[in-house]
């Protein structure tokens, strides 16, 4: 029989085409209908008439009676030794071995444990052997080849044997179709192993890295419809700015492993930087949605935490090291995964690290990372708190000259999440207090965050206040929130009556400092009376009435200063 494919083709109409090794096949390609083709061998050794399913027995029917039985599972198949030893050097092998050994004839099963596909597969294998045609697809071409190369049906027993069938159909279906590439690297996941020993999810990834970096509009097509769907989806990235990301969708479905493989094989391509970090926050935000909706919790409780926790590591090492790779958002929320599953120690320290060192370029919004817990506060503070202390330890080390743009970045990120009923005042204060004070030149925005929180936190007592209040500067802050402040009844009373001290000392050194200047001033009002008297051009009477209205207005604002001291002070006695 001449070793040929009998049918290769992408629907029914194509299944009577007949296909030699010398006519390359003609199949749909990414977008059309999945590749199948129907195997047989090139010679048979035996004809049989039928294969029966009896409970767990499978059966072939011939005219000989049946002289070899392979168990797989708890499923035993009664088959020749003839059909089958002369297609598989392995259970060749197996039998010369207990011929050689002298082992009885009436025990003649062989037993197969972790055999690549399970009973389906070596039922296409039977099928095979026995010269019956083989449905091949892309979902079961991978255990196919699997199982073939197990069984070492190599072309040095019978030309034609399973081994080059399935490794042609293999090759063709990665090269040619998008569609079953995926179909095939999701069918390797039961055949893990074998999969990786024989080079399958390696020549899968670089089929997928290689469509992923040329254009998508490159690919040719047998489906009218396909192709003209694909047209305007192309047209429609292209108007989205997203032309280059078509491939996220499917590559974002892969298992954590397999989207491993494709992502270093894509890297090796040469794709931006920027493309597969955006990738990589694709799947990790889908793998997220699974896990909120609970739609991956088909394992043990202890498995289904560590398969997390090795998900977690493995995402970010795979993560681009170029800057801009990814946001410092998607960074935030990949922390708090890893404080969740208890990360490796390094790991986590290094991922901090690398959001420290963005800081200086990030707005509010890339610090939002939500919570879900009824209990929990609106946005995950702490993962904040460690990454600016982070920062913090970094910058005492090697001072960064854009301390300052950090420092309006917290207080921003504070007067956002101040309304929060949940959040502590323990939270508030820590991260408040983590930059150094030379981290802000004026605390009016640190102000007016500590403001907001106390009036939306009422019953704070009054050491909780204080200490939200604590890492404030008085004279940091700018005239008009000075005033604000001596009046906000919502700060601590003793740090009120300290402000206002401070504010009474600060315009007494200004008088101070005014009687001086009165006396110069008044010494050159003088000089210019006089020169005016001279010119015509000074009204000495004006200027002397004048600068007696500056002083009696200074007096009252001394009387008044006066008044609210003693107020205070017999308010704190009161307290006392």
């Amino acid at each position: 029989m001449k070793y040929s494919f009998a049918t290769c083709g992408n629907d029914k109409a194509s299944m009577g085409r007949s296909l030699d090794k010398e006519n390359p096949t003609r199949c749909s390609v990414s977008g059309g209908k999945p590749n199948r083709c129907i195997i047989f061998p090139a010679n048979v050794s035996m004809v049989a008439e039928a294969l029966e399913r009896r409970n767990k027995d499978w059966i072939v029917r011939a005219k000989v009676a049946s002289d070899l039985i392979v168990q797989i599972a708890d499923s035993c198949f009664h088959l020749h030794k003839l059909a089958m030893v002369s297609k598989s050097e392995y259970l060749n092998r197996i039998v010369f071995k207990r011929r050689s050994n002298g082992e009885k004839e009436n025990n003649p099963t062989i037993f197969i444990s972790n055999f690549p596909g399970g009973i389906e597969i070596f039922e296409l294998v039977v099928k095979f052997c026995y010269g019956w045609k083989v449905d091949v697809t892309a979902t079961n071409i991978a255990a196919l080849y699997s199982a073939a190369n197990f069984l070492e049906m190599s072309d040095d027993l019978d030309q034609g044997n399973l081994i080059t069938k399935t490794e042609a159909f293999l090759s063709f279906s990665i090269l040619s179709s998008w569609k079953d590439t995926f179909q095939i690297l999701k069918s390797c996941e039961s055949i893990q192993s074998w999969a990786k020993e024989l080079h399958i999810l390696k020549r899968c990834s670089e089929a997928i890295a290689l469509k992923a970096s040329i254009n998508k509009k490159g690919f040719a097509f047998h489906d009218g419809d396909a192709q003209g769907a694909l047209a305007n989806n192309v047209e429609d990235w292209e108007k989205e700015g997203r032309a280059d990301s078509w491939w996220f969708e499917d590559v974002s479905s892969l298992r954590i492993d397999h989207f491993i493989e494709v992502i270093n094989s894509i890297k090796r391509k040469g794709i931006t930087s920027e493309l597969v970090g955006s990738c990589i926050a694709k799947w990790t935000s889908k793998w997220l949605s699974q896990i909120t909706s609970g739609l991956n919790n088909v394992t043990p409780k202890q498995l289904t935490h560590q398969l997390r926790r090795v998900t977690t590591e493995s995402l970010i090492r795979i993560l681009p090291e170029e800057e801009n790779a990814v946001s410092c958002n998607f960074l935030l929320h990949l922390l708090k995964l890893g404080l969740m599953m208890k990360i490796n120690a390094e790991l986590l320290k290094k991922l901090e690290r690398r959001i420290a060192f963005m800081l200086e370029h990030c707005h509010v919004s890339d610090l939002l990372v939500r919570n879900y817990g009824e209990n929990d506060t609106v946005y995950h503070v702490g993962i904040v708190v460690r990454v600016v202390e982070c920062y913090v330890s970094f910058v005492l080390r090697n001072p960064a000259p854009r301390i300052f743009v950090v420092g309006r970045l917290v207080d921003g990120y504070l007067t956002l999440i101040a309304r929060d009923k949940n959040l502590a005042a323990k939270r508030f204060q820590l991260l408040a207090e983590a930059l150094p004070k030379s981290a802000r030149v004026c605390d009016d925005n640190l102000y007016r965050a500590m403001d907001i929180y106390l009036k939306a936190h009422p019953d704070l007592t009054e050491e909780e206040r204080t200490s939200v209040s604590r890492a404030m500067e008085f004279h940091k802050l700018s005239q008009e929130a000075r005033q604000h402040m001596m009046k906000n009844e919502r700060l601590p009373l003793k740090m009120r009556a300290r402000y206002i001290l401070l504010e009474q000392v600060n315009i007494t050194k200004v008088m101070t400092a005014g009687g001086s200047n009165f006396c110069r001033t008044k010494g050159q009002a003088i000089i210019r009376v006089s020169k005016g008297l001279e010119k015509g051009r000074m009204s000495s009477h004006k200027e002397i009435k004048v600068m007696k209205k500056e002083v009696e207005t200074m007096k009252m604002q001394l009387n008044q200063l006066q008044m609210c001291k003693t107020q205070l002070q017999n308010q704190v006695k009161s307290w006392r």
